[in-house]
């Protein structure tokens, strides 16, 4: 799916690395990327995310094809409004959000007053790394990307979006926006918070220094999502607040009843627990990617 222009807005960790695929890959005759701050032009320069850095929203978006927003969700919104007045009619806009009902809600009559149209996706790839330092031309390679159309999606925008990722080397998803986000809170939003639980509950001053020297290899594996932006993931927390609290009340479930095996001193209980568990993951294999 050959572009004139797809113009990429904010160039972190993913929005640089879809520029960085989309050149290994000829995806587009030109890459352009807008960013916020002067420092980043050049540093999005030197590590060739784009062909094109810029300041300027009109400059970054003017004759696009193809629209990728890569900002924190809270933004989103209010980016599109100031980059739309400059977008050609029919132009595709798309993102990289955590969270989708809310940003499809919003999104989507947004673009169809000016001609564009909207699709919501978000590749299941990423890192607790951020900057454009941390960008990787293959960081979507084998990754699902959950792609959320509407019933008054625009099928060649749609169709557009799914051949974007797949050129990029993901795995297309589709899915309702109310699903996927029913789906992420469990798998995706739910492993950070409990990562930062787990590092806040462990690492607490009140436990004394040679509780943090016995931490090793385990505790880091799993508390590796707490290094993660506070402030993206506070926004993730709250644009899908309901699934969230769903999902940990779940857990909290699951915790009781493990808690109740442990009060029950029966080894047989919790060894049939332990290797139900085992089964289910090895059974999975970690074919996806991370998020």
């Amino acid at each position: 799916m050959p572009l004139e222009r797809l113009t990429i807005i904010g160039a972190g960790l993913l929005g640089g690395s879809i520029g960085l695929a989309a050149q290994a890959c000829g995806l587009a005759k030109r890459v352009a990327a807008l960013v916020r701050r002067p420092e980043s032009v050049a540093d999005c320069q030197s590590l060739g995310i784009a062909d094109e850095v810029t300041l300027d929203p009109a400059a970054a978006v003017g004759n696009a094809d193809l629209v990728v927003l890569c900002t924190p969700i809270s933004g989103m919104t209010g980016l599109a409004k100031r980059i739309l007045p400059h977008i050609k009619p029919g132009t595709v806009l798309t993102d990289v959000g955590s969270t989708k009902r809310q940003l499809v809600a919003e999104l989507t009559p947004l673009c169809a007053e000016t001609g564009a149209h909207f699709v919501g996706s978000h590749p299941m790839a990423g890192s607790e790394q951020t900057g454009p330092a941390a960008a990787r031309a293959d960081l979507f390679d084998k990754a699902a990307c959950v792609v959320t159309p509407t019933d008054g999606t625009n099928a060649d925008a749609l169709a557009t979006v799914s051949a974007f990722w797949t050129s990029l080397g993901s795995r297309p998803v589709e899915m309702s926006p109310a699903l996927h986000d029913r789906l992420v809170a469990r798998c995706s939003h739910l492993p950070h918070l409990l990562a930062s639980a787990l590092a806040g509950s462990v690492l607490d001053s009140a436990h004394g220094k040679q509780q943090v020297q016995l931490c090793s290899t385990g505790f880091r594996d799993m508390t590796r999502l707490a290094i993660g932006s506070p402030v993206m993931w506070r926004d993730i927390v709250g644009s899908n607040r309901e699934d969230i609290l769903t999902a940990i009340d779940e857990f909290a479930k699951e915790l009781g009843q493990l808690r109740r095996l442990i009060a029950g001193d029966s080894p047989e209980a919790i060894e049939a627990w332990l290797q139900h568990a085992k089964v289910m993951r090895d059974n999975w294999g970690g074919s996806v990617a991370n998020d």
